[in-house]
């Protein structure tokens, strides 16, 4: 039987477009460092706020890398 070992990071990113747009932006970052990346879980969802309007989305993902051998 064979077994994989995983190790989780945290990125944060950040986009003036949407949510999906940062998740996008720090998945594709991360896959340009880590190997392996095999998935991202959305931890925290913010957003920034000036005159009464939504300037910028802000996501911090936990994102899971499988380990090689």
């Amino acid at each position: 039987m064979s077994a994989s070992v995983g190790r989780i990071t945290t990125v944060s990113a950040r986009s003036d477009v949407s949510f999906e747009d940062a998740v996008n932006a720090g998945v594709a970052r991360a896959a340009a460092t880590l190997r392996h990346v095999s998935g991202a879980w959305v931890k925290e969802q913010k957003v920034e706020v000036t005159d009464g309007k939504i300037t910028a989305y802000q996501v911090v993902l936990e994102v899971t890398f499988v380990l090689e051998d």
